[in-house]
């Protein structure tokens, strides 16, 4: 095993892509034959290729893989014009980006190249192998590693690592929404793998379909104390193959689950879960599913099926989803004021600990005061949420939808930097106090904080971080309740 010493590159961390001299563009037109972009591509020693008219014109691409997979497989000649074998979902990004955010956006992308952009002009590109190069023996090869695992139980031994790792990126100072993500990508990655372990097993499946994840991993939120959230949805099928297609995905999604338990991705308490068969419908039913919600909402349905307006796809045809997103914008755009109402209650649920003498509030568990740091942070993803679905925002991310609103003018710059630096302080120090129960105490992770262990400054702090928790709710308790 590494140590944390040869575990990180330190300079790594304060890096951009500006600062790894990423490549020029190579580019050919549209109906250059494959054959002159291949023998271009050897001349210049790349493995990716730009067609366009020029660099400010770039409408797709090739590489190595792109002339293997739909060229040769395929026993296409050589002579076709590359537009007929190129690939279009190009991914961009700015060149002060920092080299992690670049790798996690590659990861959730699954590209291997970026196209650098500045001032809306293509720059040059990168690609994730020179990122992983510098990195050298950072969590992202740790990801790419996962990536490549196969078998149950080394995914067992991937995701035990995880609390070295995010104990590691803590004490080194990364900010927590880039641990969160970095959490959620191994999540992501290791669910992928269970797929498509499931799949080769079971065969293929007799619909399209998409897996798709909810609550904390849906908004990339993932602490080291999580479990299963997820469910899936298939297309629609004619009367007579209902039965078979629901019987298929029902065991696929209780293998699924079952492996991930093992794995220790554990099960969810609530039974929120794609081997439910209350969370593994069709499309059809699952609108009618969003209707029922919207249209009948009472303060029950509010704190029962939030957490299905934070989803995300992490396998499968992705378009279903998508189409299920759309179906839910519009019903949200007629969505009655009880809705919102509702959903405004539900951000009232938990008050921030705070004593009438403006002291922290704690709970006695087994001799000691205690904080519980996940309910202390549920107010501000309660009330992300419910502006973000106000103002027809359809980011899952906490911080995605508090810079949105900022954007928007519901929250000033001032409100949305509090919001932020509020939730990243709470998660910093949840993730922090969930790897020292692992770490040091050979414990299972808690959300359970004994506030004997903290400084004055982070009391202080804290003290200040509920205050303006309770402002915020103030101000749901007027647009949302109507009442104060």
């Amino acid at each position: 095993m590494e140590t944390s010493g040869t575990f990180l590159s330190d300079q790594f961390y304060t890096k951009s892509v500006r600062d790894l001299h990423f490549r020029h563009l190579r580019m050919a037109r549209h109906s250059d034959p494959v054959h002159e972009c291949a023998a271009l591509m050897k001349k210049e020693k790349v493995s990716c290729l730009f067609i366009g008219n020029s660099p400010q014109e770039i409408s797709g691409y090739i590489t190595d893989i792109t002339l293997r997979d739909r060229l040769l497989a395929e026993r296409l000649p050589s002579e076709l014009p590359v537009s007929q074998i190129m690939e279009f979902d190009m991914v961009s990004i700015h060149p002060d980006t920092s080299l992690t955010e670049a790798l996690i956006l590659m990861f959730q992308t699954k590209s291997r190249y970026l196209l650098v952009k500045e001032n809306d002009a293509f720059v040059g590109w990168i690609s994730r192998t020179k990122i992983l190069t510098e990195q050298s023996q950072g969590p992202f090869m740790f990801i790419q590693s996962v990536k490549e695992a196969r078998q149950i139980p080394e995914l067992q031994q991937k995701w035990a690592r995880m609390p070295e790792i995010i104990h590691i990126l803590s004490t080194r100072g990364m900010k927590a929404g880039l641990i969160n993500q970095i959490i959620t990508t191994v999540a992501d990655t290791i669910t992928q793998r269970v797929i498509e372990r499931v799949m080769k097993d079971l065969g293929p499946a007799p619909a399209k379909f998409v897996f798709f994840v909810l609550g904390s991993e849906g908004r990339g939120e993932l602490t080291l104390k999580t479990d299963q959230d997820n469910a899936l949805i298939y297309e629609d099928k004619a009367n007579e193959h209902r039965e078979e297609v629901r019987t298929y995905f029902l065991d696929f999604a209780t293998r699924v689950s079952t492996a991930l338990d093992q794995i220790g991705i554990v099960f969810c308490s609530g039974e929120l879960m794609a081997m439910n068969p209350k969370w593994t419908h069709s499309l059809s039913h699952w609108k009618r599913n969003y209707d029922t919600w919207i249209s009948d909402a009472s303060q029950e349905t509010a704190m029962n099926y939030s957490t299905f307006f934070d989803c995300r796809a992490i396998y499968g045809e992705f378009s279903l989803l998508d189409e299920l997103k759309d179906y839910m914008g519009q019903l949200v755009e007629e969505a009655p004021e009880r809705f919102f109402i509702n959903l405004g209650y539900n951000a009232l649920q938990y008050e921030p600990p705070l004593t009438f003498f403006r002291r922290i509030k704690t709970e006695e568990i087994d001799g000691e005061k205690q904080l519980n740091l996940k309910q202390t942070m549920r107010p501000i993803v309660d009330l992300a949420r419910v502006y973000a679905l106000k103002h027809k925002i359809f980011q899952t991310n906490t911080n995605e939808r508090i810079n949105q609103l900022r954007e928007k003018g519901v929250f000033s710059e001032k409100e949305a930097v509090e919001l932020i630096h509020a939730f990243e302080y709470l998660m910093s120090m949840r993730l922090e106090n969930q790897a020292a129960y692992i770490m040091e105490k050979n414990q299972k992770p808690k959300n359970y904080l004994k506030v004997n262990s903290l400084t004055k400054v982070q009391q202080v702090t804290l003290i200040e971080i509920f205050k303006v928790i309770e402002e915020f709710q103030s101000r749901i308790k007027l647009s949302f309740t109507r009442s104060l």
